[in-house]
């Protein structure tokens, strides 16, 4: 069924999910130069619309433009870590504890549903790992919050560029199962209503979150010197 509000996804938008999801999936390798020519073939559509859709990625934070080098998938760095968990801890705290106030109770049985699904896959040994959108948890908090500027700075300006460390770096390990306990205190807390302590258990989340990625990067410092 069309509704008239929908807009079509036009061969431009097609182009654009997937680069997105091979540069967060790490398909494209993240620091790796952007040949229009190349990708044009890869992706079996124009120039055009290879550049119409790193422009996109550009305004995402995962393709950066530097002078006399062109277009770059950015690099996953520790600086860039530190900045962008920096932000995300105060703005996805801040989202959790709307959430709390604004989440309806059908919302928060269907978020305590998802978990459900993800503990399947942890007691199963599998990754701990996330699709993007309504399948993600921090994604459904984010939209529970109801704040259409807050959901437009974390979903439009740096939800792919945090999946991007999450997905590639983040993903593995004894942190797995630790996480999924926090999202499960998270939920608990929002279906309590209880604002304060949704926003605390989130900040100490997305923290813990930051040590692991740090521990990894450096892991792979150390191995790659």
């Amino acid at each position: 069924m069309t509704f008239f509000n929908e807009h079509p996804i036009t061969a431009a938008d097609k182009t654009f999910f997937e680069l997105r999801k091979d540069i967060v999936e790490g398909e494209i390798a993240a620091g790796s130069k952007l040949s229009e020519t190349e990708l044009s073939t890869n992706y079996q559509v124009s120039r055009a619309v290879i550049r119409e859709a790193i422009n996109r990625l550009e305004s995402c934070h995962l393709v950066e433009r530097k002078a006399n080098v062109g277009a770059r998938v950015v690099a996953l760095s520790p600086e860039g870590l530190l900045e962008l968990y920096q932000v995300r801890e105060s703005l996805e705290g801040m989202a959790a504890r709307l959430a709390a106030k604004n989440m309806t109770d059908a919302e928060i049985a269907d978020l305590n549903g998802l978990l459900n699904h993800h503990f399947d896959e942890v007691q199963s040994g599998e990754s701990y790992y996330q699709e993007a959108g309504d399948v993600d948890f921090h994604y459904r908090i984010i939209l529970g919050s109801k704040n259409k500027h807050l959901i437009s700075v974390l979903i439009d300006g740096m939800y792919h560029l945090i999946r991007m460390y999450r997905v590639q770096l983040g993903m593995a390990g004894p942190r797995v199962t630790t996480a999924f306990d926090e999202h499960k205190h998270i939920v608990k807390a929002i279906g309590n209503r209880d604002e304060e302590l949704a926003e605390m258990l989130m900040r100490r989340h997305i923290m813990y979150s930051k040590a692991n990625i740090e521990n990894k990067l450096d892991n792979d410092k150390q191995n790659n010197r």
